[in-house]
């Protein structure tokens, strides 16, 4: 799996300048993350997949998730959604939907989790008798290419998760979506109004989407995806200081360093708070507040080393379509994650309130 996964984060990577100008990714490519058994390593082996998202197998999808990242973060961001949706249902799910949801993606079927709403939010209503959506979701990712989403609905009970099954042609609205980076995740709104909902949409029970450590802990995921592009940047920083002939620059010289300190930094708290999800032997808890602090030392990491290749390699860094433009744009689009202070704080306070020492924390 993970030389599949290096050969098509290859294919990803030259894809990517077009699917950026064209804000689209290529149709060929998303067979591609099909054909590869990518699409299915999240699910387990049982039933045709490679159990990726299983806990004893965090640190070989964080490889995956790194490798992808450094090929496109735009198919890493579909691809982590895509991994977070199955990771789910076979947590709370039942076998039938499992199985269900397994043979869709076998068959091509891209899945996503769809949890950002608007001012008025997705709902759930009975009306004569029957349940159904009505609203819509917002800033979804993969709008008009996933047609396998979990999406979260307000109920009386309280916040319930649906699997849903759309049609090609459900209604969607990208123009919104003028962000300056990740400009081909076919990020938009997606209108869910009077889809029906029954036992078989609902997968688990009120509040399981939020429960921790899960939901707070599985941040890593996009940290991975991120470092890749990281990684990506100083490789290819190296690749213009040589090509060059300015190798022995003692001032390029300590910029790469600096950017391998950064990227080694962000690895190393990447694969710990993977480890430490997988284990759960940490306690809710600490595994909440590692996560949080892995998501700041990743944002940290990420903007010393895009300031550090820009500088280096100069004007030509913002030219498209230099790789390092796009990657730059890329990736300081998907940094800006949610709430990022109250992760950091409640980190903190998470410490302030353990008897534990700062080396045992």
């Amino acid at each position: 799996m993970l030389e599949r996964a290096r050969q098509f984060a290859a294919a990803a990577f030259e894809a990517a300048c077009a699917a950026d100008a064209a804000a689209a990714i290529d149709q060929v490519l998303l067979k591609d993350l099909r054909h590869s058994g990518l699409a299915m390593s999240a699910f387990p082996e049982a039933i045709g997949g490679c159990g990726l998202s299983e806990a004893n197998r965090q640190s070989e999808l964080c490889a995956v998730l790194r490798m992808i990242g450094a090929g496109d973060l735009s198919i890493a961001r579909l691809f982590e959604g895509h991994v977070n949706a199955i990771s789910l249902v076979c947590r709370y799910g039942t076998d039938s939907q499992i199985g269900s949801l397994a043979a869709d993606v076998a068959k091509g079927a891209l899945s996503a989790v769809w949890g950002a709403d608007d001012a008025a939010g997705l709902r759930i209503v009975t009306l004569g008798g029957r349940a159904e959506l009505r609203g819509r979701k917002v800033l979804a990712s993969g709008a008009g290419l996933v047609t396998r989403p979990i999406v979260t609905a307000a109920s009386p009970d309280g916040q319930l998760m649906c699997l849903l099954r759309l049609s090609p042609g459900q209604a969607v609205d990208l123009s919104g979506w003028n962000a300056q980076g990740m400009r081909s995740t076919a990020t938009g709104a997606v209108e869910l109004t009077g889809i029906l909902i029954g036992r078989d949409e609902i997968v688990g029970s009120a509040g399981d989407f939020m429960r921790q450590p899960y939901f707070s802990g599985g941040a890593w995921r996009f940290c991975a995806a991120q470092l890749g592009a990281m990684e990506r940047l100083v490789e290819l920083f190296r690749d213009h200081l040589v090509s060059r002939g300015r190798g022995d620059d003692p001032y390029q010289l300590q910029r790469a360093a600096h950017c391998l300190a950064a990227v080694a930094t962000a690895r190393f708290w990447i694969e710990e708070a993977a480890r430490r999800l997988g284990s759960e032997e940490a306690g809710a808890t600490s595994i909440v507040a590692f996560a949080n602090l892995t998501r700041m030392v990743t944002e940290r990491s990420a903007l010393d080393v895009m300031e550090a290749v820009q500088r280096g390699v100069g004007l030509a860094s913002f030219i498209r379509p230099h790789p390092i433009e796009r990657i730059c744009r890329d990736l300081a689009t998907y940094l800006r994650q949610p709430v990022p202070d109250l992760a950091m704080s409640d980190a903190a306070r998470a410490w302030m309130n353990s008897p534990n020492a700062v080396g045992e924390f």
